[in-house]
């Protein structure tokens, strides 16, 4: 397959997929498999649609309406009513990433040949991906079940020319307008095909798997973060070793407690513990780092599942399953996907909180073993980093309140048909603003273990070689080393996009080899 282009088939879709279509603006095209499923799946449709009999999602209304028969007449309206009425969406437009996640995710689906649509709304919908057109979707107005249907209801009216989108030059306009810029029919919707393009977790799963890429960088970056925070502090990097590790198998503490080791391998700082002031041990958000950020790659690995799984299903109500059943389910209820978005949003504070205890613990001259008051130049005249820490504190707390679960909250809806929602739109939508704010406080370490480490060479002490690149590549970056007070926020923001980019965990792996 061409790095470029994604092939969408009847399954086999990975997260990898989901990130090159909608961070990376990879094209979209469907399989020869997909297009065939997709017309064996429409012939069964069309065999229901010319029954007598009422069949949901076919020849009835829908949700709390569904005991309703609409005759044949009537039906193609039903179809673009429902998705007319479904962009009921309000408050600030969702980010452009999110929203291609999304209708590629509605598109995998769709190809998987459990829903009935015809190949050529499939098409219209890779037309409208690869063209760089992304319909406007709102913040609020999912509640997760049944699955994100406000969200996928503005994007399936694009598809009909209607609504506002943005174009590839960030512009927005009709939508209608843009698909003639670009050539593409404006689909006319048949019998299921409207609901087809709404009933699914798309918007919170696409949110989950970003998730998942973000948090795994800025995982290991914590892992680098706290090693170079206990090399500062000089700690012992006994704490690490491998049999410790081993009589509580953890994975993700093993794979942690490794990371740091070879990080600060060769480093002339750590092991004097005893010297200036002695302590016996680390304090625990030094000593402790594996264990936390262990348990939280844990996490994410049991996300990685749930995300697998979500990607491997076929999410509509009704479904065409073999040999042309068409039955109704619940697969559309977000309950799996809206669990684990909150769990992450639980570690994601808890890495944030420890990340700045550590900072703090270096700013503070009666716990940073010799360390100036703040990294200050000339304390009490130069305030140093005494404000940065205050920006850290301030967004460690907006991640505690983040990480209160959205999912344990339901609100009845549909005139009690849909009386259990998962809220999982919610979750995700909080979930993006701590991996946010998570790499801004992981950033503030880095700049604080930095500027101390480099203290640390003043006084003739030699930082590992891991350290020493880390702080080559920050330079080089823009961000300053220890001196006099100046204009903070650039350096700070500078630290952010290092971290954010995956810049500092390139640079330790330039020096060690890949890290776990």
């Amino acid at each position: 397959m061409d790095m470029h282009t994604v092939v969408v088939g009847t399954s086999g879709t990975t997260a990898e997929d989901v990130v090159a279509v909608a961070r990376q603006g990879a094209r979209v095209e469907l399989s020869a498999a997909a297009v065939e499923a997709l017309s064996a799946a429409r012939e069964v449709i069309d065999a229901l649609a010319a029954r007598p009999e009422p069949v949901y999602g076919v020849s009835t209304g829908f949700g709390a309406l569904a005991s309703r028969h609409i005759s044949p007449e009537l039906r193609a309206q039903l179809q673009r009513n429902i998705v007319r009425s479904h962009a009921a969406g309000m408050g600030p437009h969702v980010e452009r990433e999110v929203v291609r996640a999304l209708m590629f995710l509605r598109l995998k689906t769709l190809a998987s040949g459990h829903t009935g649509v015809r190949p050529e709304v499939a098409r219209t919908m890779a037309d409208v991906l690869n063209a760089g057109i992304t319909p406007v979707v709102h913040a609020y107005g999912s509640l997760g079940c049944s699955g994100d249907l406000a969200p996928l209801s503005h994007c399936a009216l694009t598809l009909m020319g209607e609504g506002e989108a943005e174009g590839p030059d960030g512009v927005v306009r009709p939508a209608g307008e843009l698909l003639a810029a670009h050539g593409i029919t404006p689909v006319e919707l048949r019998e299921k095909e409207g609901l087809a393009l709404l009933n699914g977790t798309d918007g919170m799963l696409g949110m989950l798997v970003m998730a998942l890429a973000d948090l795994e960088n800025l995982y290991t970056s914590a892992d680098i973060t706290a090693a170079l925070s206990l090399e500062a502090l000089l700690g012992t990097d006994r704490v690490l070793a491998p049999e410790l590790h081993a009589i509580r198998p953890h994975p993700g503490q093993g794979v942690s407690a490794g990371n740091m080791l070879r990080v600060l391998a060769g480093s002339g700082l750590t092991g004097h513990h005893q010297d200036a002031a002695p302590r016996v041990q680390d304090a625990y958000s030094v000593r402790c780092a594996p264990q936390v950020n262990g348990a939280g790659r844990d996490t994410l690995a049991h996300g990685r599942l749930v995300a697998d799984r979500e990607l491997a299903a076929a999410v509509d109500n009704p479904v065409v399953l073999p040999g042309g059943r068409v039955e109704s389910n619940g697969n559309f209820h977000g309950a799996p996907v809206a669990y684990v978005l909150d769990f992450l949003a639980i570690v994601a504070a808890d890495l944030g909180s420890i990340t700045e205890r550590r900072t703090d613990r270096l700013l503070d001259k009666n716990r940073s073993h010799g360390l100036p008051p703040f990294l200050a130049d000339d304390a009490g005249v130069d305030s140093g980093l005494m404000i940065a820490q205050y920006t850290q504190a301030a967004l460690v707390s907006e991640l505690k309140r983040l990480a209160v679960p959205a999912s344990v909250d339901s609100i009845p809806s549909s005139a009690m048909q849909e009386d259990h929602v998962s809220m999982g739109w919610s979750a995700a939508r909080k979930l993006r603003e701590s991996v946010d704010g998570l790499t801004r406080i992981v950033a503030v370490e880095l700049y604080a273990a930095t500027r101390a480490v480099e203290l640390r060479v003043a006084e003739g002490l030699t930082p590992a070689p891991a350290s020493r690149a880390v702080i080559a590549a920050l330079r080089a970056a823009g961000v300053q080393g220890p001196g006099p007070d100046r204009f903070l926020a650039p350096d700070l923001e500078a630290a952010d996009r290092f971290v954010r980019e995956g810049r500092l965990v390139e640079a330790v792996e330039g020096v060690t080899g890949p890290l776990a």
